[in-house]
């Protein structure tokens, strides 16, 4: 308790017990030894202390609701500034229980009491606790009040700039951390897709260079280590692996295309060596070209085009649309040939998160015709496919072994599109 003059008022640097049962903690008593010393000059705006208070609430060990009560308290404050001197120091407030819980959000008695004691344990609110443990005011002849008991507010004004610079670390840490998740997940997304043009870059790789299969498994190991709510210092040490696994795959990359554009300088030179040979007569080369012709069989000229002949004769493209209609919202102008149809299935891949290497690898076991209509029929199951990149592996393998075939696919797809027609229609 602190009084405004007189005798009295040497009472101010004395330290004050709590009613009742209540023990004196050392929280309490350094809050009142800071709240003792000469307060002239110290001004702190009571809503800007409570903002910069919740940004720090964590720090001082403060939920929400002990917040709204300490915001139901400085309510009851008349005055906006927080500004304690030494001739009047005390910036108590004493509200019923009842009023206070109206101002706190209808808090009960229970609740109130245990947040009002987290305020005074933090060393926000000193108790200033009448001789029957009551909040009320004394005043004078003249109105002024003598004697307060009820809730000091006076350490909020003292340890106002305290709490605004911990406020100030506490948005500073949380901004770098946005900003650290940030480049990790630019780095994350760099990374999958400089490992996808790895994979199908041209050219040969530095000898001394991890290969591309170690880079992805590296890529992997990371991101499978990467816990769903990171500490700082775990999401700071992601960013500086992905950073150097970034650098690792750019310089496989440079590698490669800068050993094309000496391996294609090579050829043009070979290609200008060539032709500036005597060329022999047509005649000739005809009756050359003539028994290259007769010498080969004609089912082993071409096995590409057989292939392609049998998918496109067995599955016409009509009925592959018909199976499957939605890769035809895809298309640039529609889909009019085989050749449309394996263009938009090439758009389609990656949208499907489908890599660049899976897809290379379904194409050289089924075809492009078959690996782009079997592509066409996963979009049409798309809702019920996890990973469409790891059931198109399956599939690879499966057609390797022989057992994957496009036509039992296709029938399924046209009996759930009629079952479907017949139910809506």
């Amino acid at each position: 308790m602190k009084q405004t003059s007189g005798r009295l008022g040497e009472v101010a640097g004395r330290i004050t017990a709590p009613f009742g049962s209540r023990s004196l903690t050392a929280a309490q008593i350094a809050a009142q030894a800071d709240a003792s010393r000469p307060a002239d000059g110290v001004v702190a705006e009571k809503w800007r202390v409570l903002h910069d208070l919740t940004t720090a609430r964590v720090r001082y060990g403060l939920s929400s609701a002990t917040l709204v009560v300490l915001e139901a308290l400085l309510t009851c404050l008349p005055e906006r500034m927080l500004a304690p001197t030494d001739d009047a120091p005390d910036l108590v407030v004493f509200p019923s229980n009842r009023s206070l819980a109206a101002r706190a959000r209808g808090l009960s008695e229970a609740a109130l009491r245990r947040h009002l004691s987290a305020l005074v344990e933090a060393g926000l609110v000193i108790r200033r606790d009448s001789p029957n443990g009551k909040r009320y005011v004394r005043r004078g002849e003249g109105g002024q009040i003598t004697h307060a008991y009820g809730f000091d507010l006076t350490p909020l004004a003292v340890r106002a700039s305290e709490i605004a610079a911990l406020a100030d670390t506490v948005r500073a840490e949380a901004l770098a951390q946005s900003l650290a998740r940030e480049t990790v997940s630019l780095l994350r997304r760099d990374c999958a897709k400089l490992l996808d043009a790895l994979d199908v870059a041209d050219g040969t790789g530095d000898p001394g260079e991890p290969t591309p299969a170690e880079l992805r498994e590296r890529y992997c190991a990371l991101v499978a280590s990467y816990p769903r709510r990171p500490e700082p210092a775990e999401v700071a040490a992601l960013g500086e692996a992905l950073e150097a696994l970034a650098l690792a795959v750019s310089r496989a990359l440079i590698f490669r295309q800068e050993s094309k554009k000496v391996s294609g300088s090579a050829a043009h030179f070979e290609r200008h060596i060539q032709n500036s040979t005597t060329e022999r007569p047509d005649c000739e080369k005809a009756s050359r070209d003539k028994e290259k012709v007769v010498g080969i069989p004609g089912s082993r000229r071409d096995p590409a085009a057989t292939a392609h002949t049998a998918v496109r004769s067995t599955y016409p493209l009509h009925s592959v649309l018909d199976a499957c209609p939605q890769v035809q919202d895809f298309a640039r102008s529609g889909i009019r040939s085989w050749d449309d149809l394996m263009e938009t299935a090439d758009r389609i891949r990656p949208m499907l998160g489908i890599s660049a290497a899976a897809w290379s690898d379904a194409q050289d076991a089924m075809g492009p015709e078959a690996a782009a209509i079997t592509l066409a029929a996963m979009l049409e199951r798309s809702e019920s496919i996890k990973s469409h990149g790891g059931y198109l592996r399956a599939l690879t393998e499966r057609k390797r072994d022989g057992k994957y075939s496009l036509g039992p696919v296709l029938q399924a797809l046209r009996r759930s599109r009629i079952n479907f027609e017949r139910v809506t229609g």
